[in-house]
């Protein structure tokens, strides 16, 4: 079983644990619809494309309605520290929830005491959480982008928001020196895939890949391109591979991705996870032993 779990930003969602199915243009959990647009549904939906593709079981999603309250954070918080032991899932890919740091740690301290830990994925809100509770370094995988991996370097920020000004100002080009910099500060976890005009593998302190190609540069300006890639990750990773090569096949097919969909500023990310199921019949054998042709 892989989770995903994350808030989607709407009022009135409630707590939904189930498995996700599309729904038109929209994705469906339970009976509860919500968009696949950006972030954490994003993340989902590249996730679906890439299950289905490959027959595998489609995700169990744990969401919850969350504008800044905290309030549908929280209970995905405590769902997943009552049940993750229960519910032993192979994959937990966690994204957006307002960091909680008291709940992080419980979490962790939960999970290590599963009678079958997951693979921990972490992206956005959940590895600020991770980062400034001291717990990093607990998670296999996480996936920031150039500012991120700049706040994952700075030892006394808690969030973003916060990094030093020097590191606030950097560029993608930066990453390598960033993510040795979080590895010696404990703030890595075991393997990272830094996104952005190109992409960097870190891996056991040092970077492993660099993938760059195909430069599809109109993709930066898409909403929700990230958390595809997260997503597919997650998905690649859940079929057996280790997480470096599961990184690296995610960059190049999210790359794949915008060509093939023509990607402009204009393009919405449905688009692009529209594209993910052809970028796997024409590459996926090439790239790895996961091979699979409808």
């Amino acid at each position: 079983m892989m989770i995903i779990a994350g808030t989607i930003p709407v009022q009135d969602l409630p707590l939904t644990f189930g498995e996700v199915k599309t729904d038109g243009e929209l994705l469906s959990v339970d009976g509860k619809v919500f968009g696949c647009m950006q972030g954490t549904g994003a993340m989902i939906s590249a996730a679906l494309a890439a299950t289905t593709y490959l027959k595998l079981d489609a995700p169990k999603v744990l969401i919850a309605g969350d504008v800044g309250t905290g309030k549908g954070s929280r209970e995905i918080y405590q769902y997943l520290i009552d049940n993750i032991d229960r519910l032993s899932p192979q994959i937990l890919a966690l994204h957006y929830w307002l960091p909680d740091m008291a709940q992080t740690r419980q979490l962790c301290s939960v999970i290590d005491n599963c009678r079958q830990r997951p693979v921990m994925i972490a992206d956005a809100a959940s590895m600020y959480a991770a980062k400034a509770a001291g717990l990093a370094e607990k998670f296999d995988v996480f996936t920031p982008d150039a500012t991120e991996i700049a706040f994952l370097a700075d030892p006394s920020a808690t969030h973003p928001a916060y990094i030093s000004r020097h590191l606030f100002e950097t560029d993608i080009r930066q990453a390598p020196l960033l993510a040795e910099a979080a590895f010696k500060n404990h703030g890595a976890a075991k393997m990272m895939l830094i996104k952005g005009s190109t992409d960097y593998v870190f891996l056991n302190g040092k970077i492993t890949a660099e993938i760059s190609e195909p430069n599809i540069p109109e993709m930066e300006a898409i909403g929700g391109t990230g958390d595809t890639i997260t997503g597919i990750l997650s998905t690649m990773i859940y079929t057996g591979l280790e997480p470096e090569e599961a990184a690296i096949i995610a960059a190049r097919a999210n790359r794949m991705a915008g060509k093939y969909a023509g990607a402009t500023p204009a393009s919405k990310v449905k688009q692009i996870i529209d594209c993910f199921p052809l970028v796997f019949k024409d590459n996926l054998c090439q790239w790895s032993n996961v091979c699979y042709i409808k």
